[in-house]
């Protein structure tokens, strides 16, 4: 079998971008839920810290690069924390668009929130962050993802589930 291409680890400058998007959308969000109250903001932390752990430990695990440095060195986190799996099984995973919901929900909530949050106050500061939000959750994840992980990365080359629902190419 043919070694396939991309990183075997990935430059340390990958993994801070990429993980850089994600951080600026949490804190974002956490900011923008907090100015309705504290609860919202808890529990859109609790939100992301469930579904990092899913990754960590549901997916990463069974990913080529669990133990290596991933473009967002989770594999890394994830083999200290975790049971390897069975890296067979990340290829034969299905994915649909109802698997991504979670992860956008991730910049909607507070994109929704800051937009409502607008409608009652109009504030310059939330107008600048609710467009953050946009650009980072819609250009800047699709870039990172686009651009720079998953154009590197060896699971994908053996199959990735992502690949295969937004490859375009491939459906008939």
């Amino acid at each position: 079998m043919q070694e396939p291409r991309g990183y075997e680890e990935y430059p340390i400058q990958i993994v801070i971008a990429s993980n850089l998007i994600s951080l600026l959308i949490y804190v974002i969000g956490v900011y923008i839920l907090s100015l309705y109250s504290p609860f919202p903001a808890i529990l859109y932390l609790c939100f992301i810290g469930i579904l990092e752990f899913r990754l960590i430990c549901r997916h990463c695990t069974d990913c080529y690069y669990f133990g290596k440095v991933c473009a967002f060195g989770k594999s890394r986190l994830s083999s200290l924390l975790c049971k390897p799996g069975h890296p067979e099984r990340f290829s034969q995973k299905k994915c649909s668009g109802a698997d991504i919901v979670p992860d956008l929900l991730v910049f909607l909530i507070p994109l929704l929130a800051g937009l409502l949050y607008l409608a009652i106050n109009l504030s310059w500061i939330i107008v600048l962050l609710v467009l953050t939000l946009f650009i980072l959750g819609f250009l800047g994840n699709a870039l990172v993802r686009g651009n720079v992980a998953c154009r590197h990365c060896r699971q994908r080359e053996i199959g990735c589930p992502a690949e295969q629902l937004f490859d375009t190419s491939k459906k008939s």
